[in-house]
């Protein structure tokens, strides 16, 4: 019988590519989501061939938590990931109250009803390494936490107390921790494509703090394929970290679109105030990873920045017309 699968968030940029991804392995899928699902162009499962294993259900996690729990009860799903969560940093200071509700409260006591099931094999805490705050050097797995930001505190959360569920109830947890992820199908306010837009409309693009910030960016296809292998293969308590080996400034990634793109930089960008709170930099290992799970990185940054200018160009009458600004949802 083909492995069934639960994902929580599965409109998300992150979630909808996982679909996706156990479409393609052959699983049965039930996505979960707090809103209905958006526009195709942002939905890579919709030209799935396996379509028609694909289940949607919109229910709000902090609002139709019977619901969920209804539903895991009736599927019995081998493996649950969550993707769900509110993740904006900024805009997390303007009500954190919130980001504390979805991130930890409202997860917590999802946790609690799926301690009790017996048929569950794993469930994946997609975490962030925002929770390890400005760190210096390559960041491992048992870096102690040291959150900034009402986002990063809220994710903090639900990550400890799952530690406890599994020390006191032997819960199948596994967490991941990916770099910035990218790819075709991103919301626009990410940087990549909302860049690419940008360019392609010969606007400005705001260049926060100048772009100093370090990051390491990695392609989506590769995250969701250690998030799987995690799930499969992890043991409860792992985490795992997905990142590459090459970092790089904000403001280097724009100069590289830039070049692609045969566009101006200095003609095309304009820098702004920095963010609150924004960590200057974390660079993840992901030797474990390699290690134990046998997950590598396949796509190179020029490739996938290629391949997301090419989404960005194909859908450009679409998206040129959506919101490019982060709308947030009570």
């Amino acid at each position: 019988m083909s492995e069934k699968i639960i994902v929580l968030g599965s409109n998300s940029f992150s979630g909808s590519h996982f679909v996706n991804h156990c479409l393609d392995e052959g699983m049965n899928v039930v996505g979960i989501s707090r809103s209905p699902e958006p526009e195709p162009v942002f939905l890579p499962y919709k030209s799935n061939a396996s379509i028609h294993n694909f289940t949607f259900c919109q229910l709000d996690l902090n609002r139709d938590i019977d619901g969920i729990e209804n539903r895991m009860m009736k599927f019995k799903p081998d493996y649950v990931i969550n993707f769900a969560a509110q993740g904006m940093v900024a805009q997390s200071w303007e009500a954190p109250g919130q980001w504390l509700m979805t991130n930890a409260v409202s997860a917590i006591e999802l946790h609690d009803r799926l301690r009790k099931c017996g048929f569950l094999k794993k469930f994946v805490q997609v975490s962030t390494p925002e929770v390890y705050g400005s760190c210096e050097g390559l960041v491992k797995e048992s870096t102690s936490y040291c959150p900034s930001t009402p986002y990063a505190v809220s994710k903090a959360a639900a990550d400890m107390s799952l530690m406890t569920f599994l020390k006191t109830y032997k819960f199948p947890v596994v967490f991941t921790r990916a770099a910035n992820v990218y790819g075709p199908g991103q919301q626009l306010y990410r940087i990549i494509p909302i860049t690419i837009l940008k360019f392609l409309s010969g606007e400005k693009l705001q260049l926060h703090g100048g772009g100093h910030s370090v990051r390491s960016f990695i392609h989506i296809r590769d995250v969701v394929r250690g998030t799987l292998k995690a799930a499969r293969s992890g043991n409860p308590g792992d985490i795992f970290h997905f990142s590459t080996a090459r970092n790089i400034s904000i403001r280097q990634l724009v100069e590289k679109i830039a070049g692609l793109m045969n566009v101006d930089f200095n003609k095309h960008v304009k820098t702004v105030r920095d963010r609150l709170g924004k960590d200057s930099a974390y660079i993840l290992d992901s030797q474990k990873a390699a290690d134990e799970l046998g997950w590598h990185c396949n796509v190179s940054l020029d490739d996938g920045l290629r391949e997301t200018i090419e989404w960005v160009t194909d859908n450009f009458d679409t998206l040129r017309y959506l919101p490019e600004k982060y709308i947030h949802k009570a």
